[in-house]
């Protein structure tokens, strides 16, 4: 996969199971991965699966549980699909990474943040913070868990 995607095709359905998530989740931070097809020029995310959030302060900060990240992972990977995003929650905002964000960076794939305050949602590959660009999808290819 490249170094940054310029950018990530997100299903509207997609949109809508995370922004649901999100908002039940609130006020603590919600966290979750997007799996899909990854190629030279972008991604297509395919499939959203959400994760608890195990973090000591969930209002302020995520931490998807590790043994449900790797059933997720290996779900995707059954499916032949990719890693393709990390979602997560700011409750209370901002619509950009916070600095746990950029610490907490372990995958080369964008980080999407949903800002419940403004109502945005936006993408990131971190540590570094360039932004991806979030497409409506083109289509989609059936899977299932």
């Amino acid at each position: 996969m490249p170094a940054v995607l310029p950018f990530l095709e997100l299903p509207a359905t997609l949109r809508r199971e995370m922004w649901a998530h999100a908002q039940a989740e609130a006020p603590r931070e919600c966290v979750g991965v997007l799996g899909g097809q990854l190629h030279a020029g972008g991604g297509q995310a395919q499939v959203y699966l959400p994760l608890p959030n195990v973090a000591a302060r969930p209002q302020v900060e995520y931490q998807a549980d590790p043994a449900a990240l790797l059933r997720a992972l290996r779900a995707f990977r059954a499916g032949t699909l990719e890693l393709c995003g990390i979602f997560h929650s700011h409750p209370q905002g901002p619509q950009t990474p916070s600095a746990a964000d950029r610490a907490g960076a372990g995958y080369d794939v964008p980080y999407l943040i949903a800002d419940l305050r403004g109502g945005t949602l936006r993408a990131f590959v971190l540590p570094g913070g360039d932004e991806v660009a979030l497409l409506p999808a083109s289509g989609l290819l059936p899977w299932r868990t």
